[in-house]
Protein backbone atom coordinates (compact mmCIF):
# COMPACT_ATOMS: atom_id res chain seq x y z
CA UNK A 1 0.00 0.00 0.00
CA UNK A 2 1.55 3.40 -0.66
CA UNK A 3 1.36 5.81 1.17
CA UNK A 4 1.37 9.87 0.23
CA UNK A 5 5.00 11.91 0.40
CA UNK A 6 5.34 13.70 4.14
CA UNK A 7 5.50 17.33 4.12
CA UNK A 8 8.75 18.52 4.27
CA UNK A 9 9.61 22.18 5.21
CA UNK A 10 12.66 24.26 4.45
CA UNK A 11 15.25 26.23 6.56
CA UNK A 12 12.69 28.91 6.48
CA UNK A 13 9.87 26.90 7.95
CA UNK A 14 8.04 27.05 4.82
CA UNK A 15 6.16 24.63 3.01
CA UNK A 16 7.65 23.22 0.37
CA UNK A 17 4.90 22.19 -1.65
CA UNK A 18 3.18 23.79 -4.68
CA UNK A 19 2.04 27.01 -3.79
CA UNK A 20 -1.60 28.32 -3.59
CA UNK A 21 -3.72 29.92 -6.77
CA UNK A 22 -3.50 33.73 -5.53
CA UNK A 23 -5.77 36.91 -7.09
CA UNK A 24 -4.18 40.39 -7.53
CA UNK A 25 -6.48 42.87 -6.81
CA UNK A 26 -8.01 44.96 -9.32
CA UNK A 27 -10.47 46.77 -7.50
CA UNK A 28 -10.62 50.51 -9.02
CA UNK A 29 -11.92 51.65 -5.78
CA UNK A 30 -10.07 49.81 -2.64
CA UNK A 31 -12.35 50.02 0.71
CA UNK A 32 -9.46 50.57 3.16
CA UNK A 33 -9.80 53.57 4.78
CA UNK A 34 -6.33 54.84 4.48
CA UNK A 35 -7.12 55.20 0.14
CA UNK A 36 -8.44 57.97 -1.94
CA UNK A 37 -12.23 57.40 -2.97
CA UNK A 38 -13.20 59.19 -5.91
CA UNK A 39 -16.10 61.98 -5.14
CA UNK A 40 -18.92 63.37 -7.20
CA UNK A 41 -17.57 66.53 -7.63
CA UNK A 42 -13.96 65.08 -8.86
CA UNK A 43 -15.89 63.48 -11.95
CA UNK A 44 -15.81 65.09 -15.45
CA UNK A 45 -19.13 66.83 -15.64
CA UNK A 46 -20.19 64.29 -17.98
CA UNK A 47 -20.21 61.94 -15.51
CA UNK A 48 -21.63 63.57 -12.63
CA UNK A 49 -25.14 62.34 -12.03
CA UNK A 50 -27.10 65.56 -12.13
CA UNK A 51 -24.95 67.29 -15.08
CA UNK A 52 -25.70 64.06 -16.85
CA UNK A 53 -29.59 64.39 -16.52
CA UNK A 54 -29.48 68.13 -17.21
CA UNK A 55 -27.53 67.34 -20.46
CA UNK A 56 -28.68 63.51 -21.38
CA UNK A 57 -32.43 63.40 -19.79
CA UNK A 58 -33.46 60.58 -17.27
CA UNK A 59 -33.41 57.77 -19.13
CA UNK A 60 -29.74 58.00 -19.56
CA UNK A 61 -28.77 57.35 -15.84
CA UNK A 62 -28.39 53.98 -14.24
CA UNK A 63 -30.48 53.58 -11.29
CA UNK A 64 -27.45 53.92 -8.99
CA UNK A 65 -26.97 57.73 -10.36
CA UNK A 66 -30.34 58.47 -10.28
CA UNK A 67 -30.77 57.40 -6.40
CA UNK A 68 -27.38 59.28 -6.04
CA UNK A 69 -29.40 62.20 -7.31
CA UNK A 70 -32.60 61.40 -4.98
CA UNK A 71 -30.31 61.04 -1.68
CA UNK A 72 -28.23 64.65 -2.91
CA UNK A 73 -25.54 63.32 -0.24
CA UNK A 74 -23.90 60.36 1.59
CA UNK A 75 -22.31 59.90 4.87
CA UNK A 76 -19.60 60.60 6.23
CA UNK A 77 -17.87 57.34 5.84
CA UNK A 78 -19.19 56.60 2.32
CA UNK A 79 -19.73 58.97 -0.52
CA UNK A 80 -22.96 59.14 -2.15
CA UNK A 81 -22.65 57.17 -5.66
CA UNK A 82 -20.33 54.72 -3.79
CA UNK A 83 -23.05 54.10 -1.56
CA UNK A 84 -25.87 54.11 -4.63
CA UNK A 85 -23.51 51.61 -6.56
CA UNK A 86 -23.02 49.36 -3.61
CA UNK A 87 -26.62 48.84 -2.44
CA UNK A 88 -28.02 48.07 -6.62
CA UNK A 89 -25.12 45.82 -6.42
CA UNK A 90 -25.54 44.45 -3.16
CA UNK A 91 -29.65 44.55 -2.88
CA UNK A 92 -30.45 44.36 -6.62
CA UNK A 93 -32.86 47.18 -8.41
CA UNK A 94 -36.10 44.81 -8.49
CA UNK A 95 -35.62 44.21 -4.62
CA UNK A 96 -35.25 48.43 -4.06
CA UNK A 97 -38.32 48.50 -5.94
CA UNK A 98 -39.99 45.97 -4.60
CA UNK A 99 -39.18 46.88 -0.87
CA UNK A 100 -41.82 48.45 1.36
CA UNK A 101 -40.21 48.39 4.76
CA UNK A 102 -37.36 51.11 5.25
CA UNK A 103 -35.95 49.80 8.20
CA UNK A 104 -35.34 46.29 6.71
CA UNK A 105 -33.66 47.73 3.74
CA UNK A 106 -31.51 50.33 5.78
CA UNK A 107 -30.63 46.82 8.08
CA UNK A 108 -29.76 44.94 5.06
CA UNK A 109 -27.85 47.70 3.45
CA UNK A 110 -26.09 49.58 6.14
CA UNK A 111 -27.37 52.96 5.12
CA UNK A 112 -28.89 55.40 7.25
CA UNK A 113 -33.22 55.28 7.86
CA UNK A 114 -33.43 58.58 6.52
CA UNK A 115 -31.59 57.19 3.06
CA UNK A 116 -33.59 54.04 3.30
CA UNK A 117 -37.09 55.88 3.42
CA UNK A 118 -36.52 58.27 0.44
CA UNK A 119 -35.86 55.19 -1.51
CA UNK A 120 -39.11 53.71 -0.47
CA UNK A 121 -41.24 56.44 -1.04
CA UNK A 122 -38.95 57.40 -4.39
CA UNK A 123 -40.56 54.47 -5.97
CA UNK A 124 -43.91 54.48 -4.43
CA UNK A 125 -44.39 57.61 -5.86
CA UNK A 126 -43.45 55.41 -9.33
CA UNK A 127 -45.50 52.71 -8.60
CA UNK A 128 -48.89 54.58 -7.56
CA UNK A 129 -48.00 57.01 -11.15
CA UNK A 130 -47.90 53.57 -13.28
CA UNK A 131 -51.08 52.15 -11.83
CA UNK A 132 -53.21 55.01 -12.30
CA UNK A 133 -51.49 55.93 -16.01
CA UNK A 134 -50.80 52.45 -17.22
CA UNK A 135 -51.65 50.14 -14.81
CA UNK A 136 -55.94 51.09 -15.18
CA UNK A 137 -57.14 53.27 -17.24
CA UNK A 138 -59.01 56.23 -15.87
CA UNK A 139 -62.27 57.32 -17.35
CA UNK A 140 -64.66 60.54 -16.68
CA UNK A 141 -68.10 60.19 -18.58
CA UNK A 142 -69.27 62.62 -15.58
CA UNK A 143 -69.20 65.41 -13.22
CA UNK A 144 -69.47 62.21 -10.54
CA UNK A 145 -66.50 60.69 -11.53
CA UNK A 146 -64.46 63.45 -12.30
CA UNK A 147 -65.50 64.67 -8.74
CA UNK A 148 -64.31 61.35 -7.59
CA UNK A 149 -60.81 61.78 -9.09
CA UNK A 150 -60.12 65.55 -7.91
CA UNK A 151 -61.82 65.05 -4.14
CA UNK A 152 -58.55 65.29 -2.54
CA UNK A 153 -58.22 68.95 -3.94
CA UNK A 154 -60.85 69.79 -0.70
CA UNK A 155 -57.66 69.70 1.87
CA UNK A 156 -55.56 72.18 0.04
CA UNK A 157 -54.97 75.38 1.72
CA UNK A 158 -55.20 77.27 -1.59
CA UNK A 159 -57.06 77.82 -4.12
CA UNK A 160 -56.19 75.97 -7.38
CA UNK A 161 -57.21 75.21 -10.97
CA UNK A 162 -57.10 71.92 -12.13
CA UNK A 163 -57.24 70.85 -15.78
CA UNK A 164 -58.28 66.82 -17.17
CA UNK A 165 -57.64 66.33 -20.29
CA UNK A 166 -59.58 63.55 -22.47
CA UNK A 167 -58.99 61.98 -25.07
CA UNK A 168 -62.42 60.78 -27.99
CA UNK A 169 -63.22 57.58 -25.15
CA UNK A 170 -62.94 59.75 -22.41
CA UNK A 171 -60.07 58.39 -21.02
CA UNK A 172 -57.96 60.83 -19.16
CA UNK A 173 -54.32 61.00 -20.85
CA UNK A 174 -52.83 64.20 -18.76
CA UNK A 175 -53.42 65.98 -15.90
CA UNK A 176 -51.87 69.43 -14.94
CA UNK A 177 -52.39 72.17 -11.99
CA UNK A 178 -53.23 75.10 -14.32
CA UNK A 179 -52.63 77.84 -11.65
CA UNK A 180 -52.54 78.39 -7.92
CA UNK A 181 -54.15 81.11 -6.15
CA UNK A 182 -57.32 82.95 -6.51
CA UNK A 183 -59.50 82.37 -9.67
CA UNK A 184 -59.98 85.01 -11.89
CA UNK A 185 -60.60 86.00 -15.52
CA UNK A 186 -57.26 88.13 -15.32
CA UNK A 187 -55.41 85.68 -14.02
CA UNK A 188 -56.28 82.28 -15.89
CA UNK A 189 -56.38 83.40 -19.71
CA UNK A 190 -57.59 80.31 -22.09
CA UNK A 191 -54.17 79.83 -23.41
CA UNK A 192 -53.24 78.10 -20.16
CA UNK A 193 -55.90 76.12 -19.92
CA UNK A 194 -55.97 74.46 -23.67
CA UNK A 195 -52.03 74.21 -24.01
CA UNK A 196 -51.55 70.90 -22.59
CA UNK A 197 -55.12 69.55 -24.65
CA UNK A 198 -53.21 70.51 -27.79
CA UNK A 199 -49.58 69.29 -26.34
CA UNK A 200 -51.07 66.00 -25.44
CA UNK A 201 -53.34 65.78 -28.08
CA UNK A 202 -56.82 66.06 -25.83
CA UNK A 203 -60.54 66.56 -27.87
CA UNK A 204 -61.87 67.53 -24.48
CA UNK A 205 -61.19 69.32 -21.11
CA UNK A 206 -63.09 69.20 -17.37
CA UNK A 207 -61.59 72.02 -14.98
CA UNK A 208 -61.92 71.99 -11.54
CA UNK A 209 -61.19 74.56 -8.97
CA UNK A 210 -61.43 74.40 -4.79
CA UNK A 211 -62.38 76.89 -2.75
CA UNK A 212 -60.64 77.39 1.15
CA UNK A 213 -63.62 78.20 2.51
CA UNK A 214 -64.54 74.99 2.02
CA UNK A 215 -68.07 76.33 0.43
CA UNK A 216 -68.68 75.11 -3.18
CA UNK A 217 -71.00 78.12 -4.06
CA UNK A 218 -69.65 79.22 -7.53
CA UNK A 219 -68.36 83.18 -7.60
CA UNK A 220 -68.86 85.45 -10.49
CA UNK A 221 -65.47 85.15 -11.69
CA UNK A 222 -65.70 81.63 -11.71
CA UNK A 223 -68.94 82.38 -13.71
CA UNK A 224 -66.91 84.47 -15.88
CA UNK A 225 -63.66 82.26 -16.38
CA UNK A 226 -65.94 79.34 -16.97
CA UNK A 227 -67.68 81.43 -19.95
CA UNK A 228 -64.78 82.65 -21.42
CA UNK A 229 -63.61 79.04 -21.58
CA UNK A 230 -66.46 77.57 -23.23
CA UNK A 231 -66.31 80.53 -26.03
CA UNK A 232 -62.52 79.84 -26.58
CA UNK A 233 -62.74 76.02 -26.36
CA UNK A 234 -65.24 76.02 -29.56
CA UNK A 235 -62.82 78.58 -31.39
CA UNK A 236 -60.24 76.09 -31.46
CA UNK A 237 -62.43 72.78 -31.20
CA UNK A 238 -61.34 71.38 -27.87
CA UNK A 239 -64.72 71.29 -26.15
CA UNK A 240 -64.70 72.17 -21.93
CA UNK A 241 -66.88 69.01 -20.47
CA UNK A 242 -67.27 70.96 -17.42
CA UNK A 243 -66.11 73.29 -14.04
CA UNK A 244 -66.02 71.60 -10.89
CA UNK A 245 -66.12 73.88 -8.17
CA UNK A 246 -64.99 71.43 -5.12
CA UNK A 247 -66.32 72.33 -1.79
CA UNK A 248 -65.84 70.19 2.33
CA UNK A 249 -67.45 66.27 0.96
CA UNK A 250 -69.03 68.01 -1.85
CA UNK A 251 -68.80 69.88 -5.46
CA UNK A 252 -71.08 71.62 -7.49
CA UNK A 253 -70.91 71.69 -11.58
CA UNK A 254 -71.26 74.73 -13.23
CA UNK A 255 -71.94 73.59 -16.40
CA UNK A 256 -74.84 71.18 -15.15
CA UNK A 257 -76.47 73.63 -12.73
CA UNK A 258 -76.74 75.99 -16.38
CA UNK A 259 -75.06 78.63 -13.58
CA UNK A 260 -72.76 79.76 -16.52
CA UNK A 261 -74.29 81.83 -19.51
Amino acid sequence: MAYPPRQTYNSDMTRATKQSYTLADTSLVSARPSEYVLRVRDLPRHQKPREKLLDAGPSELSLAELIAILWGVGTRKEEVLAMAQRITHEYGGKALAATDDPQRLADATDIPLTKACQIVAGFEIGKRFYSQQYGRPVFIRNATQAYTHLRGMAESQKEQLRGLYLNSRHRLIHEEVVSIGTLTANIVHPREVFRPAIEHGAVAVIIAHNHPSRDATPTEDDLEVTSQLVAAGKLIGIDLLDHLVIGDSHYLSILESGAAQ
